[in-house]
């Protein structure tokens, strides 16, 4: 894929940022906004893309500000909202062209819109953590006998845990699940007793240690479902990133070109934390760059695409159908789920 130049129009968002770092000559020459040659800038392609605040959009924060430099250049206008209805309704009415969607809504989507969309990458991985503030928990297997605090019955989260006691023998006979309405209500538990062990998610876990300072993380549940899933590719996913399969069509190089853009912007926020926090908190995607900054290195920020991308997310589907066939909307999303980059051409 050809290295496309990033839009001036979003370059004056990141200005403010790294003004104070980088000279007028380097940002410049980082954006590609101009050229000193008089080469004219190269037509681009505008791209609407929607996000939900939280880790799932922590990857995009700096997308069209630290991008490396292309012949060609997307233009991104951001969108974030805070529920996933809300941003699957804006795909369904064409309002964003890629979205970036807890992995189990896009294939709700999928089979909702008849193939409508297609999953082009995985944006993060598991964001779950059980936290206690003693020292009882190493493994999967110390839960027996334990009270876990959670929040969502019935949700990805629900079924994460409940795949990963089963992959250990573990049933909720065994370990006692307590639910809550709001995660805060979990951190709330958890500062007033000192025995009470919590499932998190980021970024709710930084603020809770921020909190308590004894709180730790006992348990990684991203480590923990690769080593219960073993051979089968599979991985807890959190989110990927969707594309109507309309503009696909129409705009594949721009597609083509996002990947690229999102691939570089997914490193530079897991490399510059304290850069990325602050563009995080403008967005509105985490409320304080503060949070965002110490959360980053735990939110597994990644960017899969490719076969890779649909092993692991393909397998990941396949454990919640097990559990719920609703979960992913009825039926498990066939391979016109999946954009692999070059597939494409080589049908036509």
């Amino acid at each position: 894929m050809k290295r496309r130049q990033t839009a001036a129009a979003v370059l004056l968002a990141g200005l403010m940022v790294f003004a104070a770092a980088v000279s007028a000559e380097e940002t410049e020459g980082m954006t590609g906004s101009g050229s000193t040659s008089g080469t004219p800038a190269a037509e681009t392609a505008a791209v609407r893309v929607g996000g939900l605040k939280g880790p799932t959009s922590m990857g995009i924060a700096s997308l069209g500000v630290a991008m490396a430099d292309r012949e060609e250049a997307n233009t991104y206008e951001k969108v974030m909202v805070t529920a996933a209805d809300e941003l699957t309704a804006m795909v369904i009415g064409g309002e964003v062209d890629i979205a970036l969607l807890p992995a189990n809504v896009a294939g709700i989507l999928y089979n909702r819109t008849e193939g409508g969309v297609k999953v082009i990458d995985i944006n993060t991985l598991g964001v779950l953590y059980v936290v206690e503030t003693g020292d009882s928990i190493a493994s999967v297997e110390d839960l027996r006998g334990k009270t876990l605090y959670l929040t969502g019955k019935g949700t990805t989260p629900d079924y994460a845990l409940q795949y990963l006691l089963r992959q250990h023998g573990l049933t909720t006979s065994d370990v006692t699940l307590e639910y809550r309405s709001e995660p805060t209500e979990v951190v709330s538990l958890l500062a007033e007793n000192e025995d009470a062990v919590g499932l998190l998610p980021q970024p709710f876990v930084t603020v809770a240690q921020m909190q308590n300072e004894n709180l730790k993380i006992a348990l990684d549940l991203t480590k923990e479902w690769e080593n219960a899933a073993g051979a089968d590719g599979s991985s807890l996913v959190t989110g990927v990133t969707i594309v109507r399969t309309e503009f696909l069509e129409e705009q594949e190089t721009a597609v083509q070109g996002f990947l690229a853009d999102h691939e570089a912007s997914t490193a530079y926020t897991n490399d510059n934390p304290a850069e990325a926090a602050h563009l995080i908190e403008s967005l509105g995607i985490v409320e304080k760059a503060a949070v965002a900054e110490k959360a980053i290195p735990y939110c597994n920020i990644t960017y899969i695409d490719g076969e890779e991308m649909k092993d692991s997310l393909g397998g990941y589907l396949q454990v919640l159908y097990d559990m719920d066939p609703a979960s992913v909307g009825g039926a498990l999303p066939d391979d016109g789920f999946y954009y692999i980059a070059g597939e494409t051409q080589q049908e036509q």
